[in-house]
């Protein structure tokens, strides 16, 4: 045989031979997303044990040794037995959705039947509530793993640190916050202690952690998510939130939550508005034709944060979107911290004994007895549980604020929170914006040993805007500074605009991939998942 029937036989071969199949290609457990998961799952390169075991290997490395983050306070025991089972009902029955096997974990305000719910705080250990918060139902039924309860800023407020969980550290740069009072959700999703993660957002809760963290994060419309169950801070703007390390996968996971609950009224507005699959929105393409309003009273205060804002709005323009300069009367700017804490404040005294009343008689049953039982709370213990005198003083302040009727509360809620609405509704529609942008944070995450932030914010943050007009806010993370810490930008829009700002924010992210692994929580040995599909998502 000659060299050349030799050479035109091999061409041939080659290309008679199959291409190799995409899902050959390993994707790491980082940078994979629900829909790779589900990819691998489905061709059995993957169970829901293994990933679970992959995810509290994670934790064993990173949470309690190696950067010690303290990103959880309790660990499922349960967790392997509940994937094990879920594997066998995916075998004899098929997955209940595209959550089954998921593991998530939950900030620790979140009741749940058989795992303590603490709010973070020593005076509530121990605490087994009657059953599951609505959402958390929701997201069992859909076969979610819970794999552990997350640290979080004390009752929700505050600095990320609490008495029974210790100080969570920003595993970009430990001697950084990760912000509260989500913050060791953000800590747990950004070091791949699970897939999903629920914070909950009173004024920036979620939204903090997720730009410190270099996570996605959503702050829904006050009222489509059910705050049944969740350790009250203030209704008037309390929300749960999913954050994730992809816009998809915040999607995906708010879908499966919504739905009117009849123990929480606020639900009622989102009759006819709730959507139960949100992915269906996400197109890559999304910014073109959109119009962006950046909001230019945030920025001026950190010159790197700037320069990453500029990026993503030069990469928007890119995208095809216009982008127009935006500003908010100084009357709101000067006013929001004061209208957020007339509301706070007073609501928190009101609401904690009604979610107390519903908890065992050894429990603090109002204000008071947390402050008196805090009291009594001295010295460190040897797993680390502290007092936390900073939180603990605000119960002071929160106590002396007033009651529900007092005219300082009534006129704000009644008249103040309306006026927020009609303004920021007018930006929106006088200049025909999809969405409003701003850097969710327009510092770096600051030091931990800097002096607290001003509760409800100042000029510096508008993220409690987005609390005192009910609207929705979508974080995804924008770049890094030159010291190496994740800056967030966020979609502000109109109420129910869920569906369009997870559109948006897919399509920036598509467009610029500017999430990155935590330089603390490094891959461990084998914890790439072969099996997954790199396009299941991206043919959005």
């Amino acid at each position: 045989m000659t060299t050349s029937v030799r050479l035109l036989l091999l061409v041939a071969t080659i290309s008679l031979a199959p291409p190799v199949p995409a899902f050959a290609q390993a994707i790491d457990l980082d940078s994979a997303t629900i829909a790779d998961i589900n990819a691998a799952f489905d061709r059995g390169t993957l169970t829901a044990e293994k990933l679970v075991q992959l995810c509290l290997a994670r934790i064993k490395a990173y949470d309690r040794q190696g950067p010690t983050l303290r990103a959880l306070i309790s660990v499922n025991p349960k967790a392997i037995e509940v994937a094990r089972a879920l594997d066998v009902e995916r075998k004899t029955k098929g997955a209940r959705s595209p959550l089954h096997g998921i593991p998530i974990v939950l900030k620790d305000n979140f009741d749940t039947f058989d795992i303590a719910t603490t709010g973070g705080s020593v005076l509530l250990e121990g605490s087994m509530p009657p059953d599951d918060a609505f959402v958390v139902k929701k997201l069992r039924a859909a076969g979610a793993v819970i794999i552990g309860k997350a640290n979080m800023s004390e009752f929700a407020s505050g600095a990320a640190h609490s008495s029974i969980g210790g100080q969570a550290l920003n595993p970009h740069d430990l001697m950084r916050t990760p912000s509260g009072s989500s913050g060791g959700t953000g800590v747990a999703i950004a070091a791949t202690y699970a897939v999903v993660g629920l914070g909950t957002d009173t004024g920036g809760s979620v939204r903090g952690p997720s730009t410190s963290n270099g996570v996605v994060g959503l702050k829904p419309t006050h009222g489509l998510l059910s705050r049944d169950g969740i350790i009250p801070l203030a209704l008037s703007f309390d929300t749960g939130g999913p954050m994730a390390r992809s816009v998809y996968d915040v999607a995906l996971a708010l879908g499966l939550m919504t739905g009117v609950d009849p123990a929480d009224a606020a639900t009622k507005k989102s009759e006819g508005q709730f959507e139960t699959d949100y992915t269906k929105h996400l197109n890559a393409q999304a910014l073109k034709g959109a119009r962006i309003g950046i909001a230019r009273d945030f920025v001026g205060f950190d010159g790197d944060v700037d320069w990453v804002v500029e990026s993503a709005l030069a990469a928007m323009r890119e995208s095809g979107a216009t982008v127009v300069d935006v500003h908010f009367p100084k009357w709101l700017l000067d006013a929001k911290g004061e209208f957020y804490n007339a509301v706070r404040y007073p609501e928190f005294t009101a609401q904690i004994a009604e979610y107390l009343a519903t908890l065992g008689p050894t429990f603090p049953k109002n204000i008071d007895q947390l402050i008196e039982r805090a009291t009594n709370v001295r010295a460190p213990r040897p797993d680390g549980a502290s007092p936390n005198p900073a939180r603990w003083s605000m119960f002071k302040r929160e106590a002396g604020s007033g009651t529900l009727d007092d005219y300082r509360y009534t006129a704000v809620r009644d008249h103040a929170l309306p006026l927020m609405r009609a303004v920021v509704e007018g930006v929106l529609a006088s200049q025909k914006l999809d969405a409003i942008v701003y850097p969710t944070s327009s510092r770096r995450p600051a030091l931990l040993a800097a002096p607290p932030e001003v509760p409800g914010g100042g000029t510096a943050s508008a993220s409690n805007i987005a609390n005192l007009t009910g609207f929705p806010d979508l974080i995804v993370p924008a770049g890094f500074t030159s010291d190496d810490l994740p800056v967030g930008l966020s979609f502000l829009g109109r109420a129910f605009s869920e569906g369009k700002l997870l559109a948006l924010g897919y399509s920036f992210e598509q467009a610029t991939h500017a999430r990155r692994r935590p330089a603390h929580t490094p891959a461990l040995p084998g914890e790439s998942i072969a099996g997954a599909s790199a396009t299941a998502v991206r043919r959005h």
